[in-house]
């Protein structure tokens, strides 16, 4: 199910707590972050949080600047972000600011809790996920309302489950120059599986007194589930493809290896080098030594569906991929019957046992660099 970009956005101790236990809010971020904060607000389509972050922080969730208001209206967007919450419960003050600042409400919800909610009479669209919260379910929702890219301001709780089920696509991350020590406060990030690999560090921004460190996931998804990282290395794959010397011929297609912990193995794509008829997955996988272990977990990326039969080499990349080891790949196009017909590398792979992950929406991007072979 497509997803929209997923954003986690919090600010946190240097001991990696979100509050203390006072009465008040502990104010971590500063003025200045705070404007940026509502720059990035001002830039998404919609902002998620936690039940309990309500009934803690009674938040109004604004876009503040009446510039970047007027800025979204002549982008022909709503003035104010969607507002979205989460509770199981249902149970939700309809008295908060909430409900009562800003455009539209969405609430997710469970059966049970959903008949809460209404009976509140929340101003907001009660929306039921079943027997039990699904962020799957929610996020494709969230998709079907046209939201593209959402920002998450907590609370912690959200946070880890978002990055323990794989679908955070980027993490804003600010640090505060400050120890709460408190035990009993509310951490960041609560204990569980997390996926594997480090994190990509994309920037670092010294704001006032505080840092802020935007990170993305790198680990390849497993099975034919798709993850943020996956959805990175293939707009990868589909940009290397830019940069093959056109043919007549044959198509433009990048490639990229990567081990299960997010370590780049190899790139490559079509005609690269002095080789006028090397594939892109061949090119990769060329630069990787057979014998390296990883290839067993690896997966490999390709913005075309891997070659079933090819008449420039004995081996077409689908077999090649199966001689390497490797179980999973994620594409994003289909082979048409430009040179070969009926082509069907992924049905090869799939009927060897390897996971084949196809990411639709990344089809145009694939095609981009072969438009000159269209009829």
């Amino acid at each position: 199910m497509p997803h929209p970009y997923v954003l986690l956005s919090a600010a946190v101790s240097l001991d990696g707590y979100l509050d203390d236990t006072g009465p008040d809010r502990l104010l971590l971020s500063s003025p200045a972050d705070f404007d940026r904060v509502d720059e990035v607000r001002a830039s998404v389509d919609a902002i998620l949080i936690g039940a309990g972050t309500i009934r803690a922080d009674n938040p109004r969730l604004l876009v503040n600047s009446a510039e970047r208001r007027a800025a979204r209206v002549a982008a022909g967007k709503p003035e104010y972000p969607l507002k979205v919450t989460v509770s199981g419960s249902g149970e939700l003050d309809p008295a908060a600011n909430f409900w009562h600042t800003g455009g539209d409400k969405v609430v997710y919800t469970t059966d049970k809790g959903a008949e809460r909610a209404e009976a509140h009479g929340l101003a907001a669209d009660v929306v039921s996920l079943g027997a039990d919260l699904d962020w799957h379910r929610l996020l494709a929702d969230l998709t079907a309302r046209g939201v593209d890219r959402l920002m998450v301001e907590g609370g912690g709780r959200i946070h880890t489950q978002l990055l323990q089920l794989g679908l955070a696509d980027e993490l804003q991350l600010v640090l505060a120059p400050l120890f709460v020590g408190t035990p009993e406060a509310p951490r960041l990030f609560g204990p569980g599986g997390y996926q594997g690999g480090r994190l990509r560090l994309v920037e670092t921004r010294r704001i006032e007194d505080v840092v802020l460190m935007r990170y993305e996931p790198t680990a390849p998804g497993t099975g034919p589930l798709a993850t943020p990282a996956d959805h990175h290395w293939l707009r990868l794959a589909c940009e290397l493809a830019t940069l093959c010397p056109p043919s007549r011929t044959a198509f433009s297609v990048g490639a990229v290896v990567v081990a299960a912990d997010g370590t780049e193995l190899a790139r490559g794509y079509s005609r690269e080098g002095d080789d006028p008829v090397v594939h892109a997955e061949e090119a990769a996988l060329a630069k990787i030594d057979v014998h390296d272990p990883r290839l067993a977990s690896a997966t490999v990326y390709s913005s075309l569906e891997p070659c079933a039969r090819r008449a420039s080499r004995p081996a077409p990349c689908a077999r090649l991929i199966l001689d390497a080891g490797v179980r999973r790949v994620v594409t994003a196009w289909r082979e048409p019957d430009t040179f070969v017909t009926a082509a069907d590398g992924n049905g090869l792979l799939a009927a060897q046992g390897v996971d084949v992950v196809v990411l639709p929406e990344y089809e145009e991007r694939a095609k981009a660099p072969n438009k000159h072979l269209s009829p």
